[in-house]
């Protein structure tokens, strides 16, 4: 049975391990184990039936130390506190490990947005945006789109939170359209990241990508942008899918003709080979990029997996018991902190951008983020190499609490 991966056992155990590799000290460790807030929010909506409907929301502050807080907002079925505990941590390591000046945080609704017409859905996330709209902040607290929700529903809360203070504020929420504010080259970042980390990962052991098989579990956003980064560096796209299935061809998919097939039919299954998500990952494939959500691989499906690289360019896409099977069949897994920060970056540099009110081009902004990602993976490498530590999961933690370490320190405690 597949367990959840949201807990903060499961963080506490990795980080753990990590330990011994810092300098960290109780007193800073304290303060990651205990996130700054959570506030939960019961969200009364007219449905458009005129009936009332109350929907549970969350908002979780993990860490300031290292600047504004920032994270996404998600509209999922069985979303809890817990949860958003947990992710607002992840955020605060993942921007640790990107060199960015801010901490972690993580939001969102208990609801299948799908389920909502669209005068419900906007309705349902101005009444969310305002209920938090006096801790919000481009300074203090900023959201982003995440699972369920978009560039849309970024703009309702925009308008929202603008609305209710009389302001223009812009740089409150990234991952808007450009005309609001938003940055150019957002909407594929995080798949764009992923893809420059495993060029760049293969460059320092002498390899490239030219003809390497690779299959995608999760045909979203995410896996098209790395798809077509890893597709244009000369890989062959063998397997992709998503949860209504997916396409398979051993000579590599035309993803311009894929793209075509999706427009027009409104999902992949049937061109080319059909393959469920649960075949892709299975893939024999030279590398497995995990796009969809957190428990993709877990104890039950570990012993399926044969990719000897594995992406995880989602949050916790590998539970840690998945992990530790991985290992003993010489699997490496290039952890979520690493593999999946493209997308932190691109929001910080829309944040950046907002606070300047000075905006740059695609092409820089692609610059900008390529050298940042590589900078990442040339710094956990190296760390790893130097420390010996067991795993890149183990590096990428290890850094990110030396750096919240060091802020905690110099920060002190507030009598």
């Amino acid at each position: 049975m597949r367990s959840s991966g949201l807990s903060w056992h499961g963080l506490l155990e990795q980080l753990e391990q990590a330990l011994p590799f810092t300098e960290v000290n109780d007193q800073s460790l304290a303060y990651f184990k205990y996130p700054k807030r959570t506030v939960s929010l019961s969200l009364p909506l007219r449905m458009d039936s005129g009936d009332i409907k109350v929907f549970r929301g969350y908002r979780t502050v993990h860490s300031i130390s290292r600047g504004p807080s920032m994270g996404g907002v998600r509209y999922k079925e069985g979303l809890n506190a817990h949860e958003c505990e947990v992710l607002a941590a992840l955020m605060t390591l993942k921007n640790a490990v990107a060199e960015l000046p801010l901490g972690g945080a993580k939001g969102g609704i208990n609801v299948d947005p799908e389920t909502l017409s669209h005068g419900e859905l906007e309705r349902l996330t101005r009444r969310y945006t305002a209920e938090l709209v006096n801790l919000l902040g481009h300074q203090s607290d900023v959201l982003a789109p995440d699972v369920g929700t978009n560039d849309q529903i970024m703009a309702w809360m925009l308008d929202t939170y603008n609305e209710n203070l009389g302001n223009t504020q812009s740089g409150v929420v990234v991952g808007k359209p450009v005309p609001l504010g938003g940055s150019l080259g957002s909407k594929g970042a995080r798949g764009r990241g992923a893809g420059v980390v495993t060029e760049r990962l293969l460059a320092a052991r002498g390899q490239s990508l030219n003809n390497l098989s690779v299959a995608i579990h999760g045909y979203g956003v995410v896996g098209i942008a790395a798809g077509e980064y890893l597709a244009a560096q000369g890989a062959r796209i063998v397997g992709v899918a998503s949860a209504q299935g997916g396409s398979y061809s051993s000579s590599g998919l035309d993803l311009t003709a894929l793209d075509a097939y999706r427009s027009e039919a409104g999902h992949i299954s049937g061109y080319g080979v059909s393959i469920t998500a649960d075949e892709v990952l299975a893939l024999d494939a030279d590398i497995l990029i995990l796009a969809h959500d957190y428990g993709s691989i877990y104890a039950g499906n570990a012993a399926d997996i044969r990719a000897p690289l594995v992406i995880e360019a989602t949050n916790r896409a590998v539970l840690p018991e998945a992990e530790r099977a991985l290992k003993t069949m010489n699997i490496e897994v290039v952890p979520d902190l690493l593999a999946s920060i493209g997308g932190v970056i691109s929001n910080y540099l829309e944040w950046v951008q907002d606070a300047s009110n000075f905006f740059w081009l695609e092409e820089e902004i692609h610059a900008t983020l390529d050298t940042r990602v590589k900078a990442a993976v040339d710094e956990v490498l190296d760390f790893a190499s130097t420390h010996q530590t067991p795993d890149l999961r183990t590096a990428a933690y290890a850094i990110a609490l030396n750096k919240l370490h060091s802020a905690a320190v110099m920060r002190g405690i507030y009598p």
